[in-house]
């Protein structure tokens, strides 16, 4: 067999410094670089490659092997080649280095999720030369734009270009953390995320001069207690069935259980676990969550403001509406309402798929055979992936890969999208071997 580790290490290390940084813009992101790579490591016999560009370097690549029966379930996978930015000055490493050192590649991406990109490709060039003739077919989508919420990527390409990427099953980031429990090792498998609310807050006063405040209608005061109504508002808990089911399968302590699955309990009971970045996660799996970002406003240091906006980022879980969304922020602001205006920066619906389906079986079978005796857990993702494109379209989409035991969640939470962001030999070891299993068990 082929030295698939070095390959993917070495494909994940090129990605890295390919630096497709996605500020948001529609000219950042440069895709290309990544797309026109992939291109051309997977182009040879067996896969049919084809590029799509909405806007100059924003491109996206789709790699095919054509099942034999056309009845047959088609799989997808799904990694975006984008980044987000970084502040380099808080990084011990070239962010954009794409080192190998003790084990470990470093660089914005190597978590979220070029990893997985790579190791996708990698599974698929493989199969595709050891002459995989599939049942179903097999479709490979590096997909541009995610980090800014796809519009130019998998939105795109799926309004436009469906029958490329048309799957009846999708695999994409994020997953395939090893939990321990007191059943035995636990592996995350994503079936569902919360939807995407963004709001503006604006805010108005009366502008005046700033040398006379007494009496005045500032607007920057009036949004300071915006902000902390914001943050010191607790909205109910609701309980899904994705959590009920990642709490019950931890093997949790019974009274830590009830609690976590209490709406009148929930946030006292995420408030009492040890380690913020699981208090955090549980919070934000089993509440809507409403985060006060950006402020602008002021023209002046002069001159009393009588604008200032506040972007607020807010999260909704499956079965929660924009009406539900309009009732928590008049509820947070209370007599304040009145004196705000809300507009829409961006919204999509939460999403979620069953996990009664072959893919969640098929993942059952090939799990434990590259970490011994390991069970999966369903999870919701707490940010938005493309998986949310496919599911409206019907697709049973999961979030999923292949990290090592020595990932720990903690570790997987502060990289992402954090400092000195880089994952492990190991882990790409892993995510390869399962894809090639599992689309194996799936296809053949």
């Amino acid at each position: 067999m082929p030295d698939l580790v070095g390959e993917v290490t070495d494909l994940l290390q090129h990605l890295i410094r390919n630096a497709c940084v996605n500020d948001g813009t529609p000219g950042s992101g440069q895709e290309v670089r990544s797309a026109d790579q992939l291109q051309a490591y997977l182009e040879g016999p067996g896969l049919q490659t084809e590029a799509y560009e909405p806007l100059p370097g924003r491109r996206s690549l789709v790699a095919r092997i054509e099942g034999r029966d056309p009845g047959a379930p088609t799989v997808c996978l799904v990694g975006h080649t984008d980044v987000v930015p970084v502040s380099p000055q808080g990084w011990r490493r070239d962010p954009f280095g794409g080192e190998l050192v003790d084990g470990e590649i470093w660089g914005r991406g190597a978590v979220d999720m070029l990893n997985l990109t790579a190791s996708m490709a990698v599974a698929v060039r493989h199969l595709a030369r050891s002459g995989f003739r599939p049942r179903g077919s097999l479709v490979y989508f590096a997909v541009a734009d995610e980090e800014a919420g796809g519009h130019q990527g998998a939105e795109w390409v799926t309004r436009h270009h469906y029958d490329a990427v048309r799957a009846d099953y999708v695999l994409t980031e994020w997953g395939g953390i090893s939990l321990p429990s007191a059943p035995g090792p636990c592996v995350i498998v994503t079936t569902a995320e919360k939807g995407v609310a963004w709001r503006r807050l604006r805010v108005t006063g009366t502008p005046a001069h700033g040398s006379m405040p007494f009496g005045s209608d500032n607007a920057l005061v009036k949004a300071a207690e915006v902000v902390r109504r914001l943050a010191r508002y607790r909205p109910r808990a609701k309980i899904t069935d994705s959590w009920r089911a990642y709490v019950t399968a931890l093997g949790l302590p019974e009274a830590t259980v009830a609690g976590l699955l209490d709406p009148d309990r929930a946030w006292e009971a995420c408030a009492s676990i040890d380690g913020p970045c699981l208090a955090a996660m549980a919070h934000a799996c089993t509440h809507m969550t409403l985060s006060p970002n950006v402020v602008r406003g002021g023209v002046k240091t002069n001159v009393i403001p009588d604008i200032v906006d506040i972007d607020v980022d807010i999260r909704t879980l499956p079965g929660q509406t924009a009406e539900d969304v309009a009732a928590n922020l008049d509820e947070a602001l209370g007599d304040l309402a009145a004196s705000v205006t809300v507009s829409i920066i961006q919204q999509a619906e939460p999403t979620a798929s069953p996990t009664a389906t072959p893919l969640w079986e098929s993942i059952s079978r090939v799990v434990p055979t590259l970490v011994p005796s390991a069970g999966l857990v369903p999870r919701v993702s707490t940010g938005g992936t493309d998986a949310r494109y496919f599911r409206e379209r019907g697709a049973v989409a999961y979030g999923f890969g292949l990290f090592s035991p020595a990932m720990t969640y903690e570790q997987f939470a502060t990289r992402f999208h954090g400092h000195d962001e880089r994952v492990d030999v190991e882990s790409l070891r892993l995510s390869t071997e399962m894809w090639i299993a599992l689309l194996r068990d799936m296809l053949a």
